[in-house]
């Protein structure tokens, strides 16, 4: 749960809990941001007939999605929001690498997603389901409602869910990647509140683990809420996009498409589109 790709290589042993970043351990774990800038370019050019070029991404972190952007079409720029100053350092060390011209076309701002105004864009993104750090109706509406601001008109907003009957256990998932294990632990779960507390461990082939890399308090909301609350916070037509499956293995197959019927499966990711 709680990533939309991995990426393996044959460096194995190299990485223990001392030498690693959790930051790029997380980048390398859960995001997905080649995949994410496909399908924000399909949606938004067959629901609004043109190409997206300017994004806002809330919840930034070090700020990768907005890396992929500038780099993904010379005329896109990025503006990163995120509160949590030592994250956001992190992400302009890795701005360095970047061209002069791409470095250009992307910001990384400190503040409240909730407070930072900035210039109208064509998307605004809460991915890796960060919003869901909102517990109560009215603060996802202040959010949705804010968010909405920073949209240009003819914009929209994407953000992800997650869901699914394996959703409500108490456990651990893990997976072996580059040279180390990412575990995704659901640890609390109340079916009255629908709060969650999950961590990440990271462990390493020497015997060394990384636990509680990063640990998140988020209220797991449904879909038809998230729904309702764009809609009452002034977007339309909010889809869901489902993820297709693949006949032998059963898994997705990464390609995400819009419908109004899920499977009721143990796990699913989904993106959901709004326009302003």
């Amino acid at each position: 749960m709680a990533k939309k790709k991995t990426r393996s290589s044959s460096r194995k042993a190299w990485r223990t809990a001392k030498n690693s970043d959790k930051h790029e351990l997380y980048e390398l774990s859960v995001q997905g941001t080649e995949s994410d800038c496909i399908m924000i370019d399909r949606v938004f050019r067959k629901r609004l007939n043109r190409t997206p070029h300017t994004l806002r991404e809330d919840f930034s972190g070090t700020g990768l999605m907005s890396r992929e952007w500038v780099q993904w079409r010379a005329t896109n720029s990025a503006v990163g929001v995120d509160l949590d100053a030592k994250v956001l350092r992190r992400g302009r060390e890795k701005i360095s690498s970047l061209s002069a011209d791409q470095r250009k076309r992307i910001q990384l701002k400190k503040g409240d997603v909730n407070r930072v105004r900035t210039k109208g864009v064509d998307v605004l993104l809460a991915l890796n389901f960060s919003y869901f750090v909102f517990h109560t109706r009215a603060q996802l509406l202040e959010y949705f409602t804010n968010a909405r601001k920073n949209v240009k008109d003819g914009g929209m907003i994407f953000v992800d869910a997650y869901g699914g009957s394996g959703s409500w256990a108490v456990g651990e998932e893990d997976r072996s990647l580059d040279g180390f294990t990412y575990v995704w632990h659901q640890a609390k779960i109340n079916p009255i509140t629908h709060h969650v507390v999950n961590h990440i461990h990271f462990r390493f082939p020497d015997g060394s683990e990384i636990r509680r890399a990063f640990t998140y308090h988020w209220r797991l909301w449904t879909l038809p809420e998230i729904k309702e609350v764009l809609i009452e916070a002034g977007f339309h037509r909010p889809v869901v996009y489902w993820e297709g499956t693949e006949r032998k293995s059963g898994e997705g197959n990464g390609v995400f498409k819009p419908s109004h019927r899920g499977e009721a499966c143990e796990g699913w990711i989904v993106y959901i589109a709004a326009e302003k």
